[in-house]
């Protein structure tokens, strides 16, 4: 697996982004049973920077914690048989990892967040990543069954990589 991370914030973090991301990211497509190798981008921004992504490509202009833009559209979350037709629009040409999206996470939600829930700030940013990652790979939350299926596939991921609450 490959994330590209790029942080454009001045936020100094006590942990390795780009090794959380990863590590998060591969819990999540083990626990799917992804068959490939696959790519994310990831942005770490501020307010003010997710905000103008939000408006500009949701229509809502205001911060929020994370977007995911997924490069996939699935006819069920995480069956990975629909990428194989569409093979010049879904994989790296030249590695041939699947290319599943971007994400972008707002490094102030990531403090704002920890503290107001009572954890450290790897545990919201490893939460963020992992909620969004269900996102590049066809989850959605929209109704309570689907949000109920993503807290589970979320709570999972960080647990058996004992990033916990404690």
């Amino acid at each position: 697996m490959t994330i590209y991370m790029e942080n454009e914030t001045e936020t100094a973090f006590d942990f390795d982004l780009q090794e959380t991301a990863g590590i998060v990211a591969e819990k999540i497509l083990e626990l799917e049973a992804c068959p490939y190798e696959t790519v994310v981008n990831v942005l770490l921004t501020d307010n003010e920077g997710i905000r103008r992504f939000n408006r500009d490509f949701r229509g809502i202009d205001q911060p929020t914690d994370v977007l995911s833009f997924p490069n996939i559209t699935y006819e069920t979350a995480a069956d990975f048989g629909c990428v194989e037709e569409s093979f010049a629009d879904c994989f790296e040409p030249d590695t041939g990892e699947l290319i599943l999206g971007d994400i972008i996470i707002s490094a102030d939600r990531v403090t704002k967040q920890a503290e107001s829930y009572g954890h450290d700030r790897r545990r919201e940013f490893a939460f963020l990543v992992a909620h969004s990652m269900l996102h590049l790979l066809g989850y959605d939350h929209m109704t309570e069954e689907e949000a109920a299926v993503m807290e589970e596939k979320q709570e999972r991921t960080l647990q058996e990589l004992r990033i916990t609450r404690d």
